[in-house]
């Protein structure tokens, strides 16, 4: 490869590639949770999590969806940003807090192994990219870090703590969120978990530690057709949520490609983002500023 052929590459310049040189370049993809977020389609906006101008990760784009509706219909927004950014040249490392997790594990089981149309990576005003040629098997993801994951539902959405009528609700009931999809088809690529465990005012509805909307059971990617109860070490009254990919205390798995990698043995980090990057969301936007590179 000539000088002008190795300095195309190093800076990826559009324009640069007509004999048929490729371009490729990482992305971080940020999945939010239920009651909504930044607008539909502008993956700059990142009300949800925090200021636009802290360091999550290379290249940061955020997911929106309407946070209400139930996962069929806004996976297609999901579907949208890894046809942009995950497919071809390009790989996305990718970041869910709470309904994110199910929203994403929903659309990786459903459609992670259909066809996808290579993109340009550049979108429109409603977050699609422009086809550019050849197509694809499923997403380019190296991994994905889940903060306060409820893919495996939440007590609270079984005593109506939340609007019951909406369809986002009715999908976090334990026993529906967890035959919603096949949890154990992530496609192979990995989840690493973030359990915390600040919980207070709804503690008295979830089962072991909880971080005020999801408890271990699901924040930890437990597997089963229910939630139990699960803890801290050192708790004698249920059993330990094992760090890594392991069985827990008591014989019950995790899904498949699940790993806990943070358990909040202090329980220092709660649910919410409070828009600024906080709870638990702030340790994975800080492995993700580490590592998604």
């Amino acid at each position: 490869m000539g000088r002008p052929a190795r300095i195309a590459v190093a800076l990826c310049l559009p324009g640069l590639f007509a004999a048929g040189l490729a371009c490729a370049t990482n992305y971080t993809l940020w999945i939010h949770g239920r009651t909504g977020g930044g607008a539909i389609g502008n993956y700059n906006d990142f009300t949800y999590f925090g200021p636009n101008t802290t360091p999550a990760g290379i290249n940061k784009k955020s997911v929106n969806w309407d946070g209400r509706s139930g996962v069929a219909s806004q996976s297609a927004y999901v579907r949208n940003a890894l046809d942009c950014f995950c497919t071809g040249n390009n790989w996305c490392y990718i970041a869910t807090h709470s309904a994110g997790d199910m929203l994403l594990g929903y659309t990786l089981a459903n459609y992670g192994g259909s066809t996808r149309q290579v993109t340009n990576a550049q979108a429109n005003a409603a977050g699609v990219c422009t086809a550019s040629g050849g197509s694809q098997t499923g997403w380019n993801i190296k991994w994905v870090r889940a903060a306060a994951g409820s893919a495996g539902g939440s007590e609270l959405a079984d005593i109506g703590a939340w609007l019951t009528s909406e369809p986002l609700a009715q999908q976090h009931k334990v026993a529906t969120a967890r035959a919603l999809y096949n949890h154990n088809d992530t496609r192979g690529i990995w989840f690493y978990m973030y359990a915390a465990a600040r919980g207070t005012l709804y503690s008295f509805a979830l089962p072991g530690q909880d971080d005020e909307v999801v408890a271990y059971h699901s924040s930890g990617g437990v597997s089963g057709s229910s939630g139990s109860s699960f803890c801290n070490p050192g708790d004698w009254f249920c059993n330990d949520l094992t760090l890594g990919a392991g069985t827990n205390q008591g014989g019950r798995p995790k899904w498949a490609y699940h790993s806990v990698v943070f358990r909040d043995d202090g329980e220092d980090y709660g649910h919410y983002t409070n828009r600024n990057w906080g709870g638990v969301t702030g340790l994975v936007r800080r492995d993700m500023e580490s590592l998604a590179r």
